[in-house]
């Protein structure tokens, strides 16, 4: 009798465990993506365009940053980051994939991620 309950109350431990992993790896899924695109925006002053893409060009992040003063907290710019997959868009023309994936390999070559750039 303490057999069978001590094999259901594994039973039922291994798959809230599996439950409890699936719903963590799904929160701690992250994507690399690595910059890409460096612009300065046209409509606002002082907002640098920050693109980063993942190695095959296909999906992309694009994060807004004021640029910092002098004076002011220093923030750096790195060669990749993680991002969560729900943050990323797709790339629909082909030749800017293309250019993506070219310069995300490039990238990811001559820097690691967190390396300044």
């Amino acid at each position: 009798m303490d057999t069978d309950g001590g094999g259901e109350t594994e039973d039922a431990e291994a798959s809230d465990q599996a439950d409890g992993t699936d719903e963590a790896d799904e929160a701690d899924e992250t994507v690399r993506v690595w910059l890409v695109e460096r612009t300065y925006s046209d409509d606002e002053q002082n907002i640098i365009i920050l693109v980063y893409a993942t190695l095959d060009g296909e999906r992309y992040f694009r994060k807004e940053r004021a640029l910092t003063s002098f004076t002011s907290d220093i923030r750096e710019t790195t060669a990749a980051v993680d991002v969560s997959p729900s943050n990323l868009g797709t790339v629909e023309d082909p030749e800017e994939r293309d250019r993506y994936a070219a310069e995300a390999a490039r990238m990811a070559d001559a820097y690691e991620p967190d390396d300044p750039v």
